[in-house]
């Protein structure tokens, strides 16, 4: 098909200064393939050209390409690795000294075509566009789900209901956690939770003041979990929530958080209790996994998305953000 020499994108001049600009189409290199956007999925970072979970149709391809037609419906892994550093070359890409990711560091998805390497991009078939931009966070807990490497029969215990929690705790459910416990404040997203078969068992956390609900817990499960997972991003919860782990159990630092915040934790409880701590960051390699878990329905994600946008409707999505509307929002192009 005749492309077009520029293109219709969101643009950040500065942090909280955005606008609607006309650009050329991405450059395409002899290995990428550009895509044409249908979809792209929302998150906390805006640079340049915002938009990290891309899903759209191929539109070119570089001269180098073998495996893609024009037209295939596709979804885009965002990093670009330098496979140089000393972290590269030793086999640790996701630690990569030259991370670079579209929608990050580089322009991404919140524009009308987007190009990436071959080896990023990956078909789909049976997932809808919107459900699609779902694959990168998908992947980013498909790796967390490699980390904790789950014996059969675990007792998890999650502290968030948000995206990625969603899909990880599905994960964890079929990969040895045989009894899954999802701890969040009542609402949209435990709502959603419960629709997803997300866990085994629910606990809806007062808003205001959730402390007996926590000594409850406690209680009801003396000897704590083998895996506790902190999702909200809430140094408090993290804090606490190594008092929930099992002895020779796993404590999964999993939320973002600010890089200001801190937490105590007394080194002799770690030490006597054995318990492991484990960071997940981000993904590398893992959107295959992702998509055989969500395109065949494995894992279910629809309703996480549950607002939608025109690229000219940015401020209305940003306050979707602010005001907890949405669970999860997505730029939409047709």
């Amino acid at each position: 098909m005749a492309l077009p020499t520029s293109m219709k994108a969101l643009r950040y001049s500065k942090p909280e200064v955005f606008g609607l600009v006309e650009v050329p189409l991405p450059t395409l290199r002899d290995n990428d393939v550009l895509i044409k956007l249908k979809a792209c999925g929302v998150c906390g970072t805006f640079p340049l050209i915002p938009g990290h979970e891309t899903v759209g149709v191929v539109a070119a391809i570089g001269k180098d390409v073998k495996g893609f037609e024009i037209g295939e419906r596709v979804v885009a892994d965002n990093s670009e690795l330098c496979n140089e550093c000393f972290y590269c070359r030793r086999g640790q890409l996701l630690l990569c000294e030259n991370f670079n990711a579209h929608g990050v560091t580089m322009d991404g998805g919140f524009a009308e075509y987007c190009a990436y390497p071959a080896g990023k991009v990956f078909k789909i078939h049976n997932l809808t566009d919107v459900d699609a931009t779902l694959l990168e966070p998908a992947s980013c807990a498909a790796h967390g789900l490699e980390k904790i490497a789950p014996k059969m029969g675990s007792s998890v215990l999650m502290f968030g209901a948000g995206p990625t929690g969603l899909v990880l705790s599905q994960m964890l459910r079929q990969n040895g956690g045989c009894h899954v416990v999802v701890a969040a404040p009542k609402g949209l997203k435990m709502d959603l939770a419960k629709k997803l078969d997300s866990a085994d068992v629910y606990i809806e956390l007062s808003r205001t003041n959730p402390e007996e609900q926590f000594q409850k817990l406690k209680a009801e499960n003396p000897y704590g979990f083998d895996i506790v997972v902190e999702a909200t991003g809430s140094p408090k919860i993290l804090e606490d929530a190594i008092n929930y782990v099992r002895r020779g159990g796993k404590l999964v630092v999993y939320g973002v958080y600010s890089d200001s915040a801190k937490v105590s934790w007394s080194p002799s409880k770690i030490f006597g209790d054995e318990i492991t701590i484990l960071g997940s960051f981000s993904e590398t390699y893992m959107f295959p996994t992702a998509i055989n878990y969500l395109d065949s329905g494995k894992v279910k994600v629809q309703g996480i998305v549950n607002k939608t946008f025109k690229l000219e409707q940015w401020a209305e999505c940003l306050e979707s953000m602010r005001n907890k509307s949405a669970i999860k929002a997505a730029i939409i192009f047709d």
